[in-house]
């Protein structure tokens, strides 16, 4: 009986010991819950709670109505939160390079194997204290939505609103921008205070935008980048098992850029019949158009950290 009673409690300790080592990692995403770049983060959370049980799960806080876009980056950094699902673009603040990754023009399994994921966490490591641990959005361009049509690639008169993404390309083409987080694009085309706004081929019916615009400018320019980045303290805190489950969910959500240019294709499909006409530059105009995007892009990065550009453009 002594001898059951001790087992008995020796399997209760190994138990709680077992169930002590598992983590719940506090997760917010930039964007709405359900919407286009959230879905893929919320996918990564349910791989990962579903095959880390007993080791690790996530608890995701919710999306920019628990932690405003622009300071999401300030909360994973800081480690309000330990995890985000955020693109470079909305935490410029801590790392203005961080706006050169939408210039890629390779997949993030490429950049693993080049070298050039590397370079790209020591950059978050050193300036946000964070973990850069993956990346979707891959084959996902950007464009420019209007209200008006336009001939060319001249934006002089119109009222854009923009992120760091488009600002040094729509800025050289002479558009007036107008900086605004996604949830108030919708009330500033619906009362005529923007004439458009830079956004990728994905999700511009998911936020209901498709209602107020007229037009897409083809054809698509850089890269979406959205990135999951974990509090570098709570990185460096996890056991080797906690670590390689994550590394193991990056590279399985990572897989699943290849399936974009399908998502692609249905999102135009869609666009279309929701009444968007396609203004397509051809010739010399699509050549301006692209090189405005790529140069002032890289312009802009090479102002503030030109050791940055070198780097990148050789692996990008």
């Amino acid at each position: 009986m002594k001898k059951t009673l001790a087992l008995t409690a020796a399997f209760a300790m190994l138990a709680g010991s077992a169930a002590a080592e598992e983590v719940t990692l506090k997760a917010a995403s930039a964007f709405a819950t359900g919407t286009t770049f959230a879905r893929p983060f919320a996918a990564f959370v349910d791989w990962v709670n579903e095959n880390g049980k007993g080791v690790l799960q996530i608890n995701v806080v919710g999306g920019p109505e628990a932690v405003p876009p622009f300071e999401l980056g300030n909360a994973v950094s800081s480690g309000v939160v330990d995890l985000a699902n955020n693109t470079a673009a909305f935490y410029t603040n801590l790392l203005p390079e961080g706006d050169a990754l939408k210039l890629a023009t390779n997949t993030i399994q490429e950049q693993r194997e080049n070298g050039c994921y590397d370079i790209i966490d020591e950059m978050h490591q050193s300036a946000m204290n964070v973990k850069y641990l993956a990346r979707t959005g891959d084959n996902v361009n950007f464009h420019l939505y209007l209200t008006k049509p336009i001939e060319k690639p001249d934006l002089n008169g119109l009222t854009i609103r923009t992120t760091p993404v488009y600002q040094a390309m729509f800025k050289a083409l002479g558009a007036n921008l107008v900086r605004t987080a996604p949830g108030e694009v919708y009330t500033a085309l619906e009362r005529g205070a923007i004439d458009g706004y830079g956004w990728p081929i994905q999700g511009v019916l998911d936020l209901g935008w498709d209602e107020q615009t007229k037009y897409r400018v083809d054809p698509g320019f850089y890269q979406v980048d959205v990135n999951v980045i974990v509090n570098l303290d709570t990185w460096n805190g996890l056991g080797d098992e906690q670590k390689a489950l994550l590394e193991k969910a990056a590279a399985w959500i990572e897989a699943k850029n290849a399936d974009n240019l399908d998502i692609n294709a249905k999102e135009a499909a869609a666009q279309a019949e929701a009444g968007i006409e396609v203004i397509e530059f051809s010739g010399a105009d699509r050549e301006a158009w692209l090189n405005a995007a790529q140069d002032e892009g890289w312009a802009a990065i090479a102002e503030i950290n030109a050791e940055a550009v070198d780097k990148l453009k050789a692996c990008f």
